[in-house]
């Protein structure tokens, strides 16, 4: 009795909180692909506010990203899930969502044109300040906003959360980079491995590129995804929800964002 009156007190404090967030799904269209993203935002604030596209990992466009997004609306930004396989494709198996990551990177143009695609998409609401836009990007997401960043966006910052680390095919240059960046780790993950994680750090610094990473300890890959070690119980991966972890990267997340939109 005593564990459901928390619960239930819980979700009456935090009720609030989500009480005039809205969440709709958006179609829009990279080149001649359809895409299916969902924007997230708080009715209740009148202004323009700052915008974050959210990143999916590698199974797609669901329940996890968009949750997310709803987080990101309730502390006032408006978010937007990126669709990247297309259609709003969400993977059910590690082999479905191999198969899509694969065709997803094998072009490079593709990852650039349906990221600009969302970009474009979520400037274009009502409820954004155009000028101040960030991304996070979960896994195969967080690889995804780095690679960006790279490329010069119009971003304010990125973050890279539990992301899949892997040797750039042209490094950030001096100059080019706009975005702060921030790299989410965990400690013992399988995709993205200390030495891939210094190279990093260390290309982003002669950038000259505002880089900060945290490692956080003894966690796994997709440490703040709360299905994470159900999954990897189902599918035999080196995955795991840790819950100190995943609310200690979020109010360092928090934090950053905050700092980035000043």
């Amino acid at each position: 009795m005593s564990r459901f009156l928390t619960i239930v007190c819980g979700l009456i404090l935090t009720a609030p909180l989500y009480a005039a967030v809205s969440g709709e799904v958006v179609k829009y269209k990279a080149g001649d692909t359809n895409l299916v993203g969902y924007i997230a935002y708080d009715k209740a604030i009148q202004d323009k506010r700052p915008a974050v596209i959210v990143v999916p990992d590698w199974w797609g466009h669901g329940q996890f990203a968009r949750d997310r997004a709803k987080a990101l609306a309730a502390l006032g930004y408006t978010a937007m899930v990126m669709d990247m396989y297309g259609d709003g494709k969400y993977a059910e198996t590690p082999d479905q969502a191999k198969e899509q990551a694969t065709l997803f990177q094998a072009d490079p143009k593709t990852m650039e044109e349906r990221f600009d695609a969302t970009h474009q998409t979520l400037i274009d609401h009502e409820t954004v300040d155009s000028n101040h836009v960030a991304a996070i990007g979960y896994s195969l997401g967080g690889r995804v906003v780095v690679e960006m960043a790279r490329r010069g966006k119009d971003l304010d910052g990125v973050a890279s959360i539990w992301g899949s680390i892997r040797q750039p095919r042209n490094p950030a240059k001096r100059g080019s980079v706009r975005a702060n960046v921030l790299v989410q780790q965990a400690e013992l993950d399988k995709w993205a491995t200390k030495e891939l994680l210094d190279k990093l750090k260390q290309e982003m610094t002669a950038a000259g590129v505002d880089i900060k990473v945290i490692v956080y300890p003894g966690t796994l890959h997709g440490f703040s995804r709360p299905d994470a070690t159900t999954r990897a119980e189902k599918y035999n991966l080196p995955l795991r929800y840790d819950e100190t972890a995943a609310k200690q990267s979020w109010k360092d997340l928090e934090e950053f964002l905050k700092a980035a939109f000043k």
